[in-house]
This record gives structure tokens, C-alpha cells and sequence, in this order.
């Protein structure tokens, strides 16, 4: 390694990556900008162009003003193959995937970190809200740790929750001890040109899209009954006594509610939604509950407290387990109390993972609402370090 390793700097045109890039310069670092180009399509997005020519003006005058080489790499066939293919395939199994987590995973600490290592990189640096550190274990092994962003209302680390010891080793995080005005303090006094740019919204490198719109462009769309389950279904059931029981969600059938809509097709629709259900008529609101791909039906229940949306465990097959830190990955019978959250954003919850031969299961102290199929559920320790993450799969 050299002594003044190089360090390149995934610029976006964000200010949190610009802060980052001029953190890095003020330091004294050997500091490259890389923009990445991700996608073409403006089919069903909402802002009409696709924003990145704009971005990377944006990025391209922030590099000048830092003082920095700029450059520039075209991922968009792969960034298609390995993240939005991943998306059109969960979809159509009437799972809800986050495309930003597999971003990170597949293509920013991966084919962005190749292009970056081509051009002489020995770092990647983002401008993430989370913090990485490490120790030397008694095997005298480097081992790595990622932990919450220092600002509790932007930390990011939810979003890197798919990372390897191997990524982690190379990868960099200047703006993770800092808050989001902190940053956008020191942005204005440098007076980069990205300072007052709003945040990013919607699928990475997409940006917002109308989803149904966006899927049809694989999913074709089939219209369907939407089918209401009352309270009154839930009165006299069973409790779930056992752990697999608690995981697994309530198979509903048509003869369970009545139809009171129709639907475009149960694949765009996602559990816990309420926008775009156009359903009228009821006293509060009506979520979606369940959706039956085989069936194309999708099932709702009125008010956000209805017990359709509500379950006290999950289950992550035994494959889509990951653990940041495989030391502490957990054998089949043991057990363990974490810290986790299920969606970002959510607050903390208390839970305790029981790994078991048929998959990891989430069991939680109090009932979660609205447990969400291919979405990430990501544990945590109590000193904040996010030790693991994995795909719900019921």
C-alpha cells in the first residue's frame, strides 16, 4: 500500500458526496472523483428526463472547485443486469425488493469499485451517514465493523447492511461522524455548487417512478378482485403458539371478505400500502395486508391498526442469511438478542434471532406492522454496530 493511498470518491452531485470528496482534499488525501452513469430509461419516471446529465454537470464544477481529478464510467448494463433484473424478478413474486441495499452491494462497492481500482484507486469513498472501524482479533485477522451514522435522523447504515469483510476493507465514509446540517454548514462555507441540492428520492439512479408503470415494462398487468378481510375473521382464531407459526403470515382466501374493487395486477402492489388502492367509502383508510400472486388477488383491511397487518416474527432463509460479521454468525440452535429494524427509517426494535436449520427467525418483543416479503431485516448491537442483514422471506 502506498503511503498516501489514492482515494476515489463515488461523486453523485449530492452535497453529502461533495463534502465527503472536500473532507478527503482538506486532509491532505490523494482524492479522484468517479461519476457513475446507471441508467437511460425515463419509461415511467416522474421527472420526465433522466436527471443524470444534470447530476454531472453538478458533480464535474464540485470537482473543479475542490480541486480534483473528474471522471467518468458508464455501469448501466450491469446496474440493469444485476439490480433492476433482481427487481422485475421479486416483483413478480409478489415480494417488494430494495434496490438501493443491492446497489450498494452490487454495484457501488463492486463494479464501481472495479472501474475505480482500474483507474488506481486503493479506497472507494461514498458520502453514506454510517461510520466503519476495526481491530485486530486474536488471529491477528483485521476484522471490520459498520455502525450508525452519528446523526440518528439520517444514518445510512441500513442501506450497506449487504457488505463483506471484503468490501468493508477498501471502503471509506468521511461524513459518517457528522449531521445532515453539519453537512450542508460546511458545503455553503466552501461554497460548493451542489450546497443547497436537494436529496436524491426514489430507486437509486432511477429517481422517482410511477411503479406500476415502471414494472409493466416486463410485468404485464392483469386486473384482479381487491378483497376487504373484516375484524370480525380474526375473532375466535387460534393465537400462533409456536415460532413458526408466529412467522408465517395468514393465507386468505376470496371466500374469507368481499370484493369491494378491482386491481391492475397483485405484482405492483406491496404490504402495508395505502396509496393507489383506490378504494373509497370507508370511515379510515384501507392497507393492503396480503397479495396472492398464483391467484392475482390482493387483500385489505380498514384503519392502520387492522390485525391483518400485524405479526411478532419473521423467518430469512437459511441462503439469504448474511452476516457482516461472520464471527458472530450464529449456529443452528443458538440464539441471540439484537437490536432491528425491518424497513429504514424505523425505529429500533427489540427482538431475538433463533437460528434454526430451515432459516433465521426474527422474533420480536412487541408485534411489527406490516412485515414486508423482500424487503431487508437488519440486526444491530447495542453499541450501535449493524453485525448482519437478511432477505424476509415470510
Amino acid at each position: 500500500m502506498n503511503n498516501n493511498p489514492k482515494i476515489c470518491i463515488g461523486l453523485s452531485g449530492g452535497v453529502d458526496s461533495s463534502v465527503a470528496a472536500l473532507l478527503l482534499k482538506r486532509q491532505g488525501c490523494d482524492v479522484f472523483a468517479l461519476f457513475m452513469q446507471n441508467w437511460h430509461d425515463t419509461t415511467g419516471t416522474l421527472h420526465g428526463e433522466c436527471e443524470w446529465e444534470e447530476d454531472r454537470a453538478v458533480a464535474e464544477m464540485v470537482a473543479r472547485k475542490i480541486g480534483i481529478p473528474f471522471h467518468f464510467v458508464d455501469l448501466s448494463d450491469v446496474y440493469r443486469q444485476r439490480v433492476v433484473d433482481y427487481m422485475f424478478s421479486e416483483y413478480a413474486k409478489g415480494r417488494t425488493p430494495n434496490p438501493d441495499v443491492l446497489c450498494n452491494r452490487e454495484i457501488k462497492f463492486d463494479a464501481f469499485w472495479d472501474a475505480a481500482r482500474v483507474l488506481g484507486a486503493d479506497f472507494v469513498a461514498t458520502g453514506h451517514y454510517c461510520r466503519k472501524d476495526a481491530f485486530v482479533n486474536e488471529k491477528g485477522k483485521t476484522v471490520y465493523r459498520i455502525l450508525a451514522g452519528s446523526d440518528p435522523n439520517k444514518d445510512q447504515s441500513y442501506f450497506l447492511c449487504q457488505l463483506s469483510q471484503k468490501q468493508l476493507a477498501t471502503a471509506l465514509f468521511p461524513i459518517g461522524d457528522l449531521t445532515k446540517p453539519e453537512v450542508r454548514r460546511i458545503a455553503r462555507e466552501a461554497d460548493l455548487p451542489s450546497a443547497d441540492k436537494k436529496d436524491s428520492q426514489g430507486i437509486c439512479f432511477v429517481g422517482k417512478v410511477d411503479l406500476p408503470v415502471f414494472l409493466q415494462q416486463k410485468l404485464a398487468s392483469r386486473e384482479g378482485d381487491i378483497i376487504e378481510i373484516p375484524r370480525a375473521f380474526y375473532e375466535g382464531r387460534p393465537l400462533p403458539q409456536t415460532l413458526e407459526e408466529k412467522a408465517q403470515p395468514i393465507r386468505y382466501r376470496r371466500e374469507d371478505g368481499k370484493v369491494i374493487g378491482r386491481h391492475i395486477g397483485a405484482q405492483y402492489y406491496t404490504i402495508g400500502q395505502r396509496k393507489g388502492l383506490g378504494i373509497g367509502g370507508h370511515a379510515e383508510s384501507c392497507f393492503l395486508i396480503a397479495n396472492d400472486i398464483e391467484n392475482n388477488l390482493i387483500f385489505v383491511g380498514e384503519g392502520q391498526d387492522h390485525p391483518g397487518l400485524y405479526r411478532s416474527a419473521l423467518r430469512i432463509r437459511p441462503e439469504e442469511v448474511h452476516w457482516i460479521r461472520p464471527d458472530l454468525a450464529l449456529a443452528p440452535g443458538q440464539e441471540r438478542r439484537y437490536q432491528v429494524r425491518i424497513r429504514y427509517r424505523q425505529p429500533l426494535q427489540g427482538a431475538v434471532l433463533h437460528a434454526h436449520s430451515e432459516g433465521l427467525y426474527i422474533e420480536f418483543d412487541e408485534p411489527q406492522r406490516g412485515i414486508t416479503p423482500g424487503q431487508f431485516a437488519v440486526w444491530y448491537a447495542e453499541d450501535g454496530e449493524m453485525t448482519g442483514s437478511g432477505v424476509i422471506d415470510q
